[in-house]
Formats: structure tokens, sequence, C-alpha cells
């Protein structure tokens, strides 16, 4: 089974370079069972849409068993599917149909912690004693009965937590209710390997890594000093998480060498990928290089530099050059996902700009994780506190709203109820704004929609080597423009809501492409650039 989905794809094992992912938040998808909450068979339903937007893969964020502490991301066990989500069946079948359209898919595994609900943890807080008494971070009070030491969780205060049966505190990056696993002790490490074969076995095409630089801790559990001058990537700085360098509760150099463990057990198995989200780190561009070395560790990693608010030619550059400066392995772009508000919105474009970002976010030399809505433009929802259904969110409102801004359901039908996503008659767990709706897909099945200039943009760059797999130079020129070479082809993007006009190099001479959707056009070395519009030539 496993041999026979990888063959019927063509086998490559580097399929991942230059290939455009797309993240789905199953909760938020088609919910197809009433309950208001979308599930595995809604996936299965509409894997056709997403065959034909373009995409190479999908991602699909947690399913498996948990109490929804975090929404999956608290997992009680990893080898079944939530019943909220459908069966292991369900999953096997969506597996079965997106192999049959050629997507491939990769699971998201939360390795660095667990729910307290996961049978390890019961065993381990049970006694001092027990089998798994050190599967995870315990840890004796100070004298004065506080913490051990100055961590913070992720989700606000101390990253301790007492245990009034062991009479210890346990670690918890997030929630109280996540307790973080022991990768000091080799038990661990291997249960979750033989966990990783599992669905390697079933077929899957790879794994988005939660929290990759997460997984082990300082074992002398040193203080953090506090951050100085420097920044925690990805984290608002309305959390006092801020306000510490993260350099003993996460970031330890054992975490490589489990990622070495990792990658053999990937190593067994034709053309699977790895992608790893790096959070919380002070320099994400030198630990990116660490974690993606080539054929060592993670196939990919991506970088929140730009899941921040700054949106300019300048800072896209930048961020870019400094990557492949460090970087000895390969790139993974995202401009959106589910614990970030949506990108148009962020950056303050509006969804007629969507198109721009997604030929900007695909063509950068790399891979890229698209999160769904992207391609149908979407804004970031505001959402009415009562409404809140996210912790994070609830702990640190107003100033930061949390993750349900960008988790709203899909909005499939503007004509039905619940836009599509749930029967009419059921609440969803989160509610679809009206906004949402006028944006639905069947409300975009017109030539110059945000979705069919997506779809036709992604087709037309599979035809295009040279943006999956060429090399890469950026030309200057001024705001907003931005220009970038990827082997013989030129991408000009215009940034902004106004037209520009820029003068093409005189040592270059340009041939401008056609069938990407887009209007820009280029006239005696002058490229004229509708608002947020690119154009497209080739070398000479």
């Amino acid at each position: 089974m496993q041999i026979q989905n990888y063959l019927q794809l063509g086998g490559e094992s580097d399929w991942w370079k230059g290939a455009v992912i797309y993240q789905i938040y199953p909760r938020s998808y088609k919910d197809t069972n009433g309950d208001g909450v979308g599930d595995l068979p809604g996936i299965i339903e509409k894997l056709d849409y997403i065959a034909d937007l373009g995409v190479d893969a999908i991602w699909i964020s947690p399913f498996f068993t948990s109490p929804m502490k975090d929404f999956g991301y608290d997992v009680s066990d990893y080898r079944d599917v939530d019943p909220l989500f459908g069966s292991l069946a369900d999953f096997k079948q969506l597996l079965t149909k997106a192999h049959d359209l050629g997507v491939r898919v990769l699971i998201d595994l939360v390795l660095s912690h667990t729910s307290d609900q996961h049978p390890w943890f019961i065993e381990s807080r049970s006694s001092r004693s027990n089998e798994k008494a050190d599967w995870y971070v315990w840890a004796e009070p100070k004298l004065d009965g506080t913490p051990p030491n100055n961590w913070f969780s992720l989700f606000g205060g101390s990253a301790w937590e007492w245990d009034t049966r062991r009479r210890q505190y346990y670690l918890h990056n997030f929630l109280t209710s996540q307790p973080d696993l022991n990768f000091h002790n080799s038990q661990v490490q291997d249960a979750l390997l033989e966990m990783v074969r599992f669905w390697l076995d079933l077929g899957v095409d790879g794994f988005r890594l939660d929290t990759v630089n997460m997984y082990v801790h300082d074992q002398a559990l040193r203080d953090n000093p506090p951050i100085g001058n420097k920044r925690v990537n990805g984290v608002d700085e309305s959390n006092p998480y801020t306000l510490q360098e993260p350099l003993y509760n996460i970031t330890r150099p054992e975490n490589l060498q489990f990622l070495e463990r990792f990658r053999q057990v990937l190593n067994d198995y034709p053309a699977v990928t790895s992608v790893g989200e790096l959070g919380a780190v002070t320099d994400m561009y030198t630990r990116i290089a660490e974690y993606t070395e080539s054929g060592k560790r993670i196939h990919m990693a991506y970088s929140f530099d730009f899941m921040t608010k700054e949106f300019n030619a300048g800072h896209i550059r930048r961020v870019v050059e400094r990557m492949e400066a460090m970087q000895g392995g390969w790139s993974c772009w995202a401009f959106s996902n589910h614990d970030i508000a949506r990108a148009v919105t962020r950056w303050g474009v509006g969804h007629e700009a969507a198109p721009l970002l997604t030929a900007i976010l695909t063509s950068l030399r790399g891979s890229s994780c698209f999160y769904e809505g992207e391609e149908l433009g979407l804004p970031e929802a505001e959402l009415a506190f009562e409404d809140l259904q996210d912790p994070f969110g609830i702990r640190f409102w107003p100033e930061f709203k949390g993750r349900d801004g960008c988790r709203t359901p899909i909005p499939w039908s503007a004509t039905e109820a619940n836009a599509g996503f749930s029967a009419a008659g059921v609440k969803p767990w989160l509610p679809i704004p009206e906004q949402h709706q006028a944006l639905a897909v069947d409300q975009q099945q017109q030539a110059d929609s945000v979705l069919q200039r997506t779809k036709t943009f992604l087709h037309w760059r599979h035809q295009q080597p040279d943006l999956l797999n060429g090399d890469s130079q950026f030309f200057d020129a001024p705001e907003p423009i931005l220009v970038l070479r990827r082997g013989q082809l030129v991408c000009i993007f215009n940034l902004s809501a106004t037209p520009q006009r820029f003068t093409v190099p005189a040592e270059l001479t340009l041939t401008a492409l056609k069938g990407h959707g887009f209007s820009a056009s280029l006239t005696d070395g002058v490229v004229s650039l509708p608002p947020y519009e690119v154009l497209f030539a080739q070398l000479g």
C-alpha cells in the first residue's frame, strides 16, 4: 500500500522542492455530520476542489484523539483519529483519494508535549516510581515551594504546574493541560519514532512538525536571562514571554540529535518530507540553517519573518537574502497560518491583493505553505469576546485577540445556511462573518475573481521550471516595486494600491510572458504595473 502510493505519484524523492503545500485546519474546512465542526469526510468531499487549485500537497492540522483543550494540539492518542473528525478508516480513504488526484498528504505532529489525558501522563503522574515516572519533565519546588525556575509558558504565567500526588512541578510550554515530554529519556524518543513509522506505513507523504525546536529542555533547569535588545520571533509583545531570552527552556543542542534520529526513520521511506515550525527564537536564520542542514535533520523549516505587520519590498528582499546566506538546506515560506492574523488584513492590502501575495509567496526560491482561505482573499474575522474559543486569546484579550479570527469556517456558498460549511440549524464552532460569505467559493467563479486568478497562476507556475528550481537574485528597484530573477525568468511586483512604472535596466532584455492571470505590460523597456500586479518575463 505504502510503496504503491508513492509510485502512483511518481516517486520523486525531491518532489517537495518548490512545492505548494495547502494547509487545512480541519475544524473549519467542511462539516458533514452536523455538529458544527469540520471533519475528515468534509476534507474528502473537497479534495477535487483542492486538486483543482493546483497545489502539490496538503498539510492537515492535528486530527488525533484529544480532549481539545488546544483544539487537537493536545494529543491523547497519537495513533487514532478523534471521533469529532471521523475515524482511522476515514483518514485512509482521504489518503487514497488524495493520492488518486496526485495530491500528497502531510500530517501535523505534536511531539513536544501531550495532553494530560494521554495514558503516558496519567501513569507518569501516578507516582514517582512507575515505569513512566520519568517520561515527562518533573522537578522539585524551591525550598519556599515556588517553581523550580523562571521559565514562562507561551500561553501566560509560569511554565510549571504543581501536581498534588507527586508533590512536584511538571513543565508545560503551553497550557497546563499540555505537559512536556522528557526527551532526555531515550524511551520517550523511541516511542515517538515508532509512532512516526506507524503513519509512514499508512502511506503519508511527510510531516509538519509543531514547535520543532521545543522538544528538549536544559536538564540543569537554569533560569532564562532577561531579553536585553533581542526579540522573540513570533510572540506578541503583550506576552511576558518576550521579556526573557528563551535560552534554556527550548532550542537546546540535544534537540538536533533527536532530529537526526527522526531523519534516519524518514530515510527508510521513499519520497517523504518534513517541514518544521521554529517558534519563539531570537536568531531565526541561524536556527533554520542548523535544523535544515542538508540530509541530516528536517527537510525544511519556515520563518515567522513574513508573519509580522511589516510589508514592503525591502523587507521581503532582506528576509530572503539573509535566509539564503545562512541556509544550508531548503527554505519554506509562509505568509499566514492557523496561529497568525490573515495576511490581507495584517498588511492592510485588502482581498483584491491576494493573487499578488500568492504570486510573491510561490515565486521565492523554496517551497511554500499556503493557508486555507488565502485563495479566496479572506480577511481576518472580527469576533466578539463571547464568541472566542481560543484559550490563548481569552487569556490576553483585548490587546491580543488570539487565533480565532483566522480560524473561522471556510465559506463555500453564499446562498446556503452557514455559507455551506454546516447544515441549516447547526451552529458552527466559530461564527462566519458576512464579509466572508460575500467571498464564498460559489461567488468567485468569474475569471477575474481572486479564486480563479489564484488557480490560473498556480497551474501556470507548474509549467515554469525556473519558478520551481531556478536560482534567485534580486535587482534594485524603488519601493513599492520588488524585482526578482528566478533562473531565466524575471518577476516584477507592484506591492501597492497605486499604478507604478519601472524602467528595465539596459543590460536586461525581457520578453513578457502570458497565461499567468496578471495584467502588467512591457513596452520599450518600461513596465506598467497596475495596482497589485506582476510582470513575468523571459530573459534574453
